[in-house]
């Protein structure tokens, strides 16, 4: 197989990188990293010269480029003849789950920027984000329901979809909400992954800082 690089952008504020970085870790994929550091005089000249969308992440096999974050994750699926489940009605969710995530929820983007090194963050709950929230709960509920005595994630095994909400657990981390019942127990079984605890270790060890992400630091509960 023609060697696999995967370029991202930093561990602690790029959200759409972790999403493949840790599907193609669980399916077992070897791949060589990149990172460009965000938010730098360099950053976009850097990013340019490997995708001319001007995005990370971006996954080259070969002579082949593959960019955004969810196209990536169906690759590596294809890749590994895993990832996504085997029944066809579950996989049309996953697949429906993976992409609200990809278009969507963007009071949660918008109040709780990923910043996987940061704990003890508060923001104040907009209406829109609590509803957000509740709609994440909703769906995690429902999988671990129907999916619970298969597996551990969201469909049984790792799949697609379980990579693609991985920030979304770092967010609840940072800001410190708690989910209840089944999707609460996911919440945990995501955060004790070892790809996300090596996740987390990169991001703690970067220098970088980007001031806009740093939100909510120094800010009472419910202040």
């Amino acid at each position: 197989m023609a060697s696999i690089t995967l370029y991202i952008g930093n561990h602690n504020y790029s959200s759409w990188s972790l999403r493949p970085w840790i599907l193609l870790r669980h399916l077992g994929i070897d791949f060589d990293e990149v990172l460009i550091p965000l938010d730098q005089p360099e950053t976009r000249a850097r990013i340019l010269a490997v995708n001319p969308a001007g995005k990370l992440p971006l996954l080259r096999h070969g002579a082949l480029d593959v960019w955004e974050s969810l196209a990536i994750c169906e690759y590596a699926c294809e890749l590994a003849g895993a990832g996504l489940p085997h029944d066809a009605a579950a996989r049309a969710v996953a697949r429906s789950m993976a992409a609200e995530m990809h278009a969507g929820f963007m009071a949660l983007r918008r109040a709780w920027p990923m910043n996987a090194r940061a704990l003890g963050r508060h923001v104040p709950r907009t209406p829109d984000l609590a509803a957000e929230l509740t709609r994440i709960e909703t769906l995690w509920h429902g999988c671990r329901r129907h999916h619970g005595s298969a597996g551990p994630w969201l469909f049984g095994p790792y799949s697609l979809a379980d990579a693609m909400y991985a920030p979304v657990a770092l967010r609840l981390r940072t800001y410190g909400a708690t989910l209840a019942g089944a999707a609460g127990e996911y919440l945990a079984t995501v955060l004790a992954d070892p790809h996300l605890a090596d996740w987390i270790a990169a991001a703690r060890a970067e220098p970088w800082t980007i001031a806009a992400d740093e939100v909510g630091a120094g800010v009472p509960p419910g202040g």
